[in-house]
């Protein structure tokens, strides 16, 4: 699964072919030893946990790349390259 970005910690992942169990935009997002799986464009949990400052921080990181993501999103559901993400400053 391509890393698209990591900051603080926290790795973000996008799988290709991944729209089957959760049916809509979605990442992947690891800290340690927690998971978490964050809905596109808003950021909720569809599955999983963090710690909630590592929260709010994917949440701002998010909201600074939705747009991003979408592209991200659209490329990975095609089985195609998906694009790095600037990490969260």
């Amino acid at each position: 699964m391509p890393i698209i970005s990591m900051f603080y910690g926290i790795i973000i992942r996008m799988y290709h072919f991944d729209n089957d169990k959760h049916k809509s935009p979605h990442f992947h997002v690891q800290y340690g030893d927690q998971s978490a799986v964050l809905r596109i464009p808003d950021g909720k949990v569809l599955e999983g946990k963090l710690r909630a400052n590592k929260l709010k921080l994917v949440q701002a990181w998010v909201e600074i790349h939705r747009e991003d993501l979408v592209v991200d999103w659209k490329l990975a559901v095609e089985g195609q390259n998906v694009f790095k993400i600037q990490p969260l400053r």
